[in-house]
Formats: structure tokens, C-alpha cells, sequence
């Protein structure tokens, strides 16, 4: 069978190597790359992703010998109706390791063309490393590899403010482009640069926050020859993705026309403010997971598609995003019912097995996080406690009501099946020691005045002990499904 290079007609041999990519992996080629895929089809852009391997072993390889092309295969839920998105991507005109191609890399910096930088370096990748120097070819922090590279293309255009670049680190960790800003001017001021370039990092680039959502299910192993014998065609560097897309980047408007991707059929947000859309993602999507998967777990699910369609689980979610979640959220209401809506497709996913005991992990952070300031901004502005959202909070506690064990902290579930919970330790023999409390009201308030749990001591909100224990007894008492029903 013949591979996809030699059956896909490639259409950006013409294009301009507008972007440099940090990061080959599968998120960035089923998001970022299929965005700008989409653009120069419908004529916005006319331009190509080079793709740099941020580590030594990595795809490029495997890239290059598919002359860049790969397929996306998008899958899931539009309108109730399941739906299956097929797209040859040909944005890429090639990939690069520095490690081997030093001179190839630094000659992007040099280009009159490029305009994006992206990356993706994990949540690991934004960081500082003590040591690093101006001298190392490739310095081991990325905001480092960034201002060597950065102060490259100063140097080259002598300080041409119209070479300047845009930024976009979709890494997952708050303020994402403020950070990368940073640590980056950290070294430019540890190597002693001149001031002129960090004007020229003020004046000519930007270091945009954004924020990303897309499921990326990556290389669809179990189904790569039917595909292959359905496209007529080899494909190493096949991907799978759910349909839903979303992009919010915080940057001058300016910039959209530079890269104009929210032109196209892609869910893409320029703002001046992207937390507004971080809190939405955080609390909506994130935060109804983390209140329902401990609860549906010790009910007797397994995965998110199959709480979806219960129809207690799926009033009980409506009412928590529509009733608890959205109202505690300032942005327009049309806006936060459409993203709801979009959450309870993506949950139903069919072709997305999510695991609730894979999603459990590190549960009290994520509530502490995802939930907790929902619930307490509730309180705030309406007076009265989430029904829901307590419930939750009392479903976590009898989640974690766990034993020791040689292999790890275990709880049983109301069939009697153990599981694991995976948490920080110093929490897991709290929760051990706590449920020896033969008190249920006294296990309540010890566990909420847990200011290492929770960071603060939740006591002192009115009315959510009584509240917490009364679910949690009823929990004991009639099961956790039971006991979501009759709120």
C-alpha cells in the first residue's frame, strides 16, 4: 500500500515558513496545525508550520519521510448525531532537529518570513534551569532556547522592530505567556544583553496567554488498518481528535491579522482578557467532572459515557452547570450555555472512553481548584448553599474513606469492589486516620477545618458542615445514587 505522500497531493509548496513549532506530538498537529491548515485553504494565511523537536528523540524523522503530511481524523457528537471529520493535513512543510541541524534551526531566526512562534513544551517546559549560557548551542530550558534564539534575529535585523514575533505557548499552566515573558528577560538580564533587545522584546514581540481545549485521542492503533484500507493509503502519523475545538488568546487584536486563524471554521477567541474563558473551562468543563465522576464511580460506573446517559446523573449534572456553575460566572449568558451544552456532547463522546478512575486522580487539588470557588462564590452572592456542589464535596469524603494496603491506599465501592486512590500521601493517611472517627459531624468538621487540603479553613463558611454531613449520612445510609436522586 502506497504511504500518504505518494497519494496526497501536498499544497504548501508554495507557502511562506510563516510559523515555527516547538513540539511535533499529536495535540499541536491536531489543533494548532489544522488550524492554520484551514486557513490557508480558505485563502487567510498562505502559510507553513516548521516544527522543531524540543528533546532528542522525537518525531522529525517520521515526519519528514511523510513530507510533513499526516491525517486527522475527527470524531464525536454535533447536535445528538455522531460525526466523523476526515482531513489530509498539509500544513507542515518540514520538521527540524536542532540537535542534529543546529545551523538549520538558527537560520529560522534569520527568516524574513516567519511571524508565530508556538510551542507546547509541557507543563514542565516553561520554567527556569540555573546554569544555562548564551554560549550553549542549546540551552536546556526553553524560555532559554527562546531568548538565544530571540536575541539571534535581534542581532541579525538589527533591531528591526517590524521582525518582531507573536508568541503562543499553549503549555497548561496559568499566564502561560507571561511566564515564558519572564523567565525569558531572567536570562537576557543573567547574560548581561544589551537593553535594547529587552526594548525590542517590549516593543516588537508579544508573549500571548492563551488558552487551549481540545481532547486529542492521538495514533488510533486498534483502528489503523481499517483506516488504512479505507483511505488507500499508509499513514505513521495518523491522529484522532474530538470535533470540539477551542482557542483563546490573549493579544493585540493586531495580531489576528497577522495569523488570522479565527477566520475559518475554528473556534478561536482574540481577547484583551482570556480569564474570563479560563474560568469558564475551569469550572464548567473541569469542575463538572471532578464534581461527578467520585459519586458516579462509587454508584457503579465506569466510564463518563456511560453516567452521561443515566438520566438521574444527567439532571443532576444539567442542574449543577445551569443552576450552580453559570451563574457564578461573568461573561454572556448565550456564550456559557452554548459552551454547557458543547460539555455535555463532549462528555457522550462515543468514540472517547474516559475512565472515571483515571480522571479521580489527585481528586482534593482538582475540587480545591475546580469546584470550591464555584460553590463558595454561590454562597456569596446567593446566600444559601449549592445543593449540589455540597453533595459532591460529601461524595469525595466517602470516596476517599481508604485503608493502607502493601500496594497502595484502597477504597471499596458499594458493590464491594476495592480501588485505588491515587493522591499526595500526606493526604490519603489523613483521610485514613479521620474515618476511624465513629462521629460523622466531628469527621465532617475536622476534615473541612483542614487548611493543607483545602488551603483555607472551611469551617467558617455557614452552614456547610451541617450541610456536608447531612449528605454524607444519607450517603452511608442509602448509597450514593440514591442520595443524588432525591436532591
Amino acid at each position: 500500500m502506497k504511504n500518504i505522500k505518494d497519494t496526497i497531493q501536498k499544497k504548501n509548496g508554495h507557502l511562506k515558513e510563516k510559523v515555527l513549532q516547538f513540539g511535533e506530538g499529536n495535540f499541536l498537529r491536531a489543533f494548532v496545525d489544522w488550524m492554520i491548515d484551514e486557513a490557508n485553504d480558505e485563502g487567510h494565511f498562505d502559510g507553513s508550520v516548521v516544527l522543531v523537536q524540543p528533546i532528542e528523540r522525537g518525531m522529525v524523522d517520521m515526519i519528514n519521510d511523510q513530507n510533513g503530511m499526516y491525517t486527522l481524523i475527527m470524531r464525536g457528537l454535533e447536535n445528538g448525531e455522531k460525526t466523523e471529520k476526515v482531513k489530509a493535513i498539509t500544513s507542515v512543510s518540514r520538521g527540524i532537529n536542532p540537535f542534529e541541524d543546529y545551523e538549520g534551526y538558527m537560520a529560522m531566526a534569520e527568516s524574513e518570513d516567519l511571524s508565530v512562534i508556538v510551542s507546547n513544551t509541557t507543563e514542565a517546559g516553561i520554567s527556569y534551569v540555573e546554569g544555562d549560557k548564551l554560549e550553549d548551542p542549546l540551552p536546556k530550558a526553553f524560555p532559554a532556547k527562546i531568548c538565544k534564539f530571540l536575541y539571534h534575529r535581534f542581532k541579525h535585523f538589527h533591531g528591526d522592530k517590524e521582525r518582531g514575533i507573536l508568541l503562543l505557548p499553549v503549555e497548561l499552566i496559568d499566564n502561560n505567556g507571561g511566564e515564558l515573558e519572564r523567565i525569558v528577560k531572567q536570562y537576557a538580564s543573567e547574560w548581561n544583553l544589551e537593553a535594547e533587545f529587552t526594548t525590542w522584546l517590549d516593543e516588537a514581540c508579544s508573549f500571548a496567554n492563551t488558552l487551549v481545549d481540545r481532547i486529542v485521542t492521538g495514533y488510533p492503533r486498534d483502528e489503523v488498518a481499517a483506516y488504512s484500507e479505507k483511505f488507500g493509503y499508509e499513514d505513521n502519523l495518523m491522529v484522532t481528535s474530538e470535533v470540539f475545538n477551542l482557542w483563546v488568546i490573549e493579544a493585540d487584536k493586531k495580531y489576528a491579522e497577522i495569523f488570522p486563524i479565527q477566520k475559518t471554521s475554528a473556534n478561536v477567541i482574540w481577547t484583551d482578557d482570556a480569564r474570563p474563558y479560563k474560568k469558564r473551562k475551569v469550572r464548567i468543563l473541569n469542575g463538572a467532572h471532578t464534581s461527578t465522576v467520585l459519586s458516579a464511580y462509587l454508584s457503579g460506573f465506569d466510564f463518563v459515557g456511560q453516567f452521561i446517559e443515566d438520566a438521574d446523573y444527567n439532571a443532576y449534572l444539567k442542574a449543577l452547570i445551569f443552576d450552580e456553575i453559570i451563574p457564578t460566572i461573568d461573561l454572556p449568558d448565550d456564550e456559557l450555555k452554548a459552551f454547557a451544552d458543547a460539555v455535555f456532547e463532549r462528555f457522550g463522546n462515543p468514540f472517547i472512553k474516559h475512565r472515571l478512575l483515571d480522571i479521580s486522580l489527585n481528586s482534593v487539588s482538582k475540587f480545591t481548584a475546580r469546584c470550591l470557588p464555584s460553590l463558595l462564590d454561590y454562597k456569596a452572592e446567593k446566600g444559601v448553599l449549592p445543593v449540589r456542589m455540597t453533595y459532591a464535596l460529601a461524595a469525595l469524603l466517602k470516596f476517599y474513606e481508604v485503608k493502607e494496603e502493601e500496594e497502595g491506599f484502597f477504597g471499596v465501592r458499594e458493590n464491594e469492589e476495592k480501588y485505588p486512590v491515587k493522591d499526595d500521601r500526606k493526604n490519603l493517611e489523613f483521610f485514613e486516620k479521620i474515618w476511624q472517627e465513629k462521629d460523622i459531624t466531628v469527621l465532617v468538621e475536622k476534615t473541612l477545618a483542614n487548611k493543607d487540603l483545602w488551603y483555607q479553613d472551611l469551617t467558617e463558611v455557614e452552614g456547610l458542615v451541617e450541610a456536608v454531613t447531612e449528605h454524607l449520612r444519607r450517603i452511608l445510609t442509602l448509597g450514593t445514587k440514591e442520595t443524588l436522586k432525591s436532591l
